[in-house]
């Protein structure tokens, strides 16, 4: 048997045990460990706010990441930024423990070209996250000894772009979006044996595994606004994400406890730095939307991607699944013409996502519903700070599953300028 064929079969191995022997997690995800990580598919915070509405909607003071046909509405400089805090609470049938972690969510800058007519942007956005770390716990047969396997996790996939959209013809917006797809995930595992009285014995040892992914992916988006009457309006949306096969290297190695970083040292090395792909399905999103100008939205949007087709740099698909999600939400503005009133000017928003991951354990699957409510509040001139919360539950304790009860907390603000288009008449 082979090297490769060896890791493959721990891999395997050790995620039966993730799902069904550990005593405790650690760390930010319990599914984060599989696959590419948690894909990032609710877009920027005001979009979170709404349940992810974003594909059928957008505004001019806020930048839309999520359909650059959209970007069109941007008729004022935009830059936008975030940062995130997520806590979980994860647990089993047998056990318990608190998880958290956070950071930059994106950054994003839009420019209008021709307002209403033709718009630029670019960001830096995350793709997946992995952040991750289990304790594993089993007796050794025929021994005294205890077995303890800590596992753990840390990187993802980011993403900086390039996109741009225009009016077709009226009413009728294109967009296209130019992504250079980047990463690193870290894998360390490290295995150890104690005694009955818990004291170490032996060496400890460890398997580093880390994979670099350097690509490209596009994504292009349609937006039609039809008028149903003076102040209101229908609108429709799609999205289309070109991912495919994106250039991985990869580096793996067995050695002793803090040498599998160094490709020179005692062991056995798995991967030397070698090149080749991972393959990440493609995603199709669309959704509609009802908007009253200047008062409210409600829209229902979903999305789709079918993880069957993901494949591993070991050509493994790692037991995923189909993936869906489908949001409902909107925003409401007590009164936007307001002068004496900064609640008045506020925009509330609220909504409900509904995601069956691709996450298949032991042919179960893995659904993720949560709550979202937000708002941006005017701070000066044009600006906002942007505010989301979202509360919900991934999982269940049956079947060996982690359940992961959560809330995460997206602040951010946007800095818009009108002045960008005008000469000045006095110096």
């Amino acid at each position: 048997m082979s090297i490769k064929t060896r890791l493959h079969l721990l891999g395997v191995f050790c995620a039966f045990f993730i799902f069904n022997q550990a005593k405790g997690q650690i760390g930010s995800s319990t599914y984060s460990s599989i696959g590419v990580g948690d894909m990032n598919n609710s877009g920027l915070t005001q979009n979170q706010a709404m349940g992810g509405l974003g594909i059928s909607y957008g505004d001019a003071w806020s930048v839309n990441q999520v359909n650059p046909a959209l970007s069109v509405k941007n008729n004022v400089f935009n830059f936008q930024a975030a940062f995130n805090y997520k806590r979980y609470q994860a647990k089993t049938e047998e056990s318990s423990a608190t998880l958290d972690g956070g950071g930059l969510s994106y950054v994003a800058v839009s420019l209008p070209i021709s307002p209403r007519k033709w718009t630029v942007g670019l960001g830096l956005n995350q793709v997946s996250a992995v952040d991750y770390e289990h304790i594993i716990q089993s007796d050794v047969v025929n021994s005294d000894f205890t077995a303890l396997n800590r596992i753990r996790g840390r990187g993802g996939i980011s993403e900086v772009y390039l996109n741009t959209g225009f009016e077709l013809v009226k009413n009728f917006n294109v967009g296209f979006q130019g992504s250079y797809v980047f990463g690193s995930t870290i894998a360390r595992e490290q295995l150890s044996l104690v005694d009955d009285e818990g004291s170490l014995t032996g060496l400890v040892t460890e398997l580093y595994d880390r994979q670099t992914i350097n690509d490209f992916a596009l994504k292009g988006g349609l937006h039609y606004m039809a008028r149903t009457g003076d102040r209101s309006r229908l609108n429709f949306g799609a999205i289309y994400q070109l991912y495919g096969d994106l250039k991985t290297k990869r580096y793996a190695k067995v050695a002793e406890d803090g040498e599998g970083t160094d490709p020179d040292a005692d062991g056995v090395l798995i991967y030397n730095d070698e090149i080749g792909s991972i393959y990440l399905p493609n995603k199709l999103g669309y959704g509609i939307s009802f908007e009253k100008i200047n008062k409210f939205v409600i829209g229902l949007e979903a999305q789709h991607q079918d993880f069957r087709d993901y494949r591993s740099f070991a050509d493994d698909n790692s037991g995923l699944g189909k993936s869906f999600k489908v949001g409902l939400g909107g925003q409401f503005v007590p009164d936007i013409y307001s002068l004496e009133s900064v609640f008045m000017r506020s925009t509330f928003r609220a909504g409900i996502e509904f995601e069956q991951t691709p996450y298949l354990i032991n042919q179960n699957k893995v659904n993720d519903i949560g709550i979202n409510f937000g708002a941006s509040v005017p701070m000066s001139s044009l600006s906002l700070l942007n505010i989301a919360v979202k509360v919900g539950q991934r999982g269940t304790t049956s079947n060996g599953l982690v359940q992961e009860n959560y809330y995460k907390f997206t602040l951010g603000f946007s800095i818009n300028d009108n002045s960008w288009f005008y000469k000045k008449v006095f110096e």
